[in-house]
């Protein structure tokens, strides 16, 4: 096999190894508040992006009670996270505790 031949077999085995199919894309999702309550919240996994869009006149919070994040909304506001650990994370509003909600992030 020619040398350039035998290059371009091992970077695009390589390439395969490193990036193969196996390595999944991080997704982003959007969560709504409107209406005093969370919207829908989609399967999750590691490294995917959570944006928290707040349609609400009032100010929300999403809060982690395992203490994992706290995200402060202003009225009309947004704000995004990266997804770190892995399990089912029960989130609520600080300023209206019964509004809840719960991640499901897999691996």
């Amino acid at each position: 096999m020619p040398a350039t031949l035998r290059a371009l077999a091992v970077l695009a085995f390589a390439g395969f190894v490193v990036g193969g199919p196996a390595n999944a894309v991080a997704a982003n999702h959007d969560i709504i508040i409107a209406q005093m309550q969370f919207g829908t919240v989609p399967p999750l996994h590691i490294g995917d992006v959570i944006t928290w869009h707040n349609d609400d006149i009032f100010r929300h919070s999403a809060t982690a009670r395992d203490k994992s994040f706290d995200i402060d909304l202003p009225p009309k506001s947004q704000k995004s996270m990266v997804v770190k650990q892995v399990g089912k994370v029960d989130f609520y509003c600080r300023f209206h505790p019964m509004m809840t909600g719960t991640l499901d992030v897999q691996p």
